[in-house]
């Protein structure tokens, strides 16, 4: 299983950012999922982010939205994200799941770090869980041996930030923004400050997600970053390709493009 200090590691070694790609469980179909982040892999993603279809996604722009749906019309339960994890594992990528936290609640934290760990997962990202209320879910995930992630943003003040590093395990997600995931014609210029203000809490990884959907984009944030997260991009194509092999070999060329992008830092 490949861990995620491993892939920030070879990143850091290869003097380039890593390439973190999200892609729901069950869209375009529960098998078509596994699919499309094995072309994602091929193309050059690091990690996957496997997403665990929820009914109200309070982060999730109308791309994900649309996709989300998508995914639970077709019937997608927490086995099928377990499978999916386990099929996007077996690819050689760290593969997380990114969750809202009731799904995890009504499953059961331990049962839930256990499978997850099980199916060859290396961690979760769960947005909307504070620091507060994060104990049980850190000690499930420590006792399962799965890394933890959160989240900062623009807003955070250095000492939401302390809280929030202290949670973390694998690396730190960065939101370059205030608001829903969607791919947009510029990165918020305010991701690099809070990069730079999150770096002087953690020696961990910061990774930049949200906004992010062209590889002059990923460049420009491989600058600063060690991770740049790509996910309604991806997912976009997806929606807009005649069927599932088009969609995947779109996204792959985007990825493909991606990839080019983090290993040129800007």
């Amino acid at each position: 299983m490949t861990t995620l200090q491993t892939v920030f590691a070879k990143a850091k070694a290869d003097n380039r950012a890593a390439l973190v790609g999200y892609l729901p469980a069950g869209f375009p179909s529960k098998d078509g999922a596994i699919a499309a982040a094995a072309a994602l892999v091929e193309a050059g993603c690091d990690v996957i982010e496997i997403g665990l279809p929820y009914s109200d996604p309070l982060m999730d722009g109308p791309t994900i939205q649309d996709a989300v749906h998508r995914s639970l019309t077709n019937g997608t339960r927490i086995a099928d994200v377990m499978r999916t994890v386990e099929g996007v594992a077996a690819t050689g990528a760290a593969t997380l799941v990114m969750t809202y936290w009731n799904p995890i609640d009504r499953y059961g934290a331990d049962r839930f770090a256990r499978d997850l760990a099980a199916a060859g997962g290396v961690g979760t990202i769960t947005p909307d869980l504070t620091p507060e209320e994060a104990g049980p879910w850190r000690e499930a995930s420590a006792a399962a041996g799965i890394d933890t992630v959160f989240l900062v943003a623009p807003s955070s003040t250095d000492e939401r930030i302390q809280a929030v590093v202290e949670c973390c395990t694998g690396f730190v997600y960065a939101a370059s923004l205030m608001g829903v995931t969607g791919a947009r014609e510029s990165v918020n210029v305010a991701a690099g400050d809070l990069v730079k203000r999150t770096r002087a809490h953690t020696d961990l990884p910061v990774c930049v997600g949200l906004g992010v959907g062209t590889g002059a984009q990923a460049a420009e944030v491989a600058a600063y970053a060690d991770g740049v997260i790509v996910g309604s991009a991806f997912i976009r194509r997806m929606l807009d390709a005649p069927d599932e092999q088009a969609g995947r070999v779109s996204i792959g060329e985007l990825a493909r493009e991606m990839a080019q992008g983090v290993r040129s830092r800007g």
